[in-house]
């Protein structure tokens, strides 16, 4: 039986984990979104996809979205 309580814990501590990271992450693109300027509509597109689609959101913001910001020389 403790066996059992101690597997739970750990199962629990890593979806807590899991989730906390999620929200880190959404944060961190919501914030860099905010922060940089895009072509046009983009920054709005990034910024509802990021809402309605949380946490693929924000990963397809880390790898495609991060490189459509406008460069500032």
């Amino acid at each position: 039986m403790d066996n059992l309580i101690n597997d739970f814990s750990i199962g629990l501590f890593i979806w807590q984990a899991l989730v906390l990271l999620s929200i880190g992450l959404w944060i961190y693109c919501l914030i860099d979104i905010l922060k940089n300027k895009f072509v046009q509509n983009d920054k709005l597109i990034w910024i509802l996809v990021i809402i309605f689609i949380p946490f693929i959101g924000s990963l397809l913001y880390l790898f495609i979205g991060k490189n459509e910001k406008m460069k500032l020389d």
